[in-house]
């Protein structure tokens, strides 16, 4: 009894340390095409305030639209949000990506140069 008492302590840290290191871990936003997603940024409805007390979802078309999920699944909701707009807005037509209004008019046209930027829309935005 004595010799498993004295590694209590040692067992508890690693343990506790081991559990933040996972949420760390699952709450990172995913990886990004930094040009692919910044062009279709521009014209996502969704973004991101900061606030006094933390992070809050908004939409630039709808102004009582708020969501303030907590820190571990921010990302995660944010990320959904998009994917959710990204199905009715965002078209591959060929090497291209169309960005579309909500009448399905093409408000852009981006040419995918690479086939990463080809991979990031069908992995990410799932179309």
């Amino acid at each position: 009894m004595n010799s498993f008492s004295k590694y209590l302590p040692i067992a508890l840290l690693i343990a506790f340390f081991l559990l933040g290191l996972n949420v760390f871990l699952e709450s990172r936003p995913s990886h990004k095409n930094e040009r692919v997603y910044k062009s279709v940024k521009e014209y996502s409805p969704y973004y991101i305030e900061k606030r006094f007390g933390g992070l809050e979802i908004l939409s630039k078309k709808d102004k009582e639209f708020k969501e303030k999920p907590s820190n571990e699944s921010f990302f995660k909701v944010y990320e959904e949000l998009e994917k959710k707009w990204a199905k009715t807005h965002l078209r591959l037509n060929g090497n291209k990506l169309l960005i579309l209004d909500d009448n399905n008019k093409t408000l852009k046209s981006l040419e995918l140069k690479s086939k990463d930027e080809f991979d990031f829309v069908k992995n990410y935005y799932g179309i």
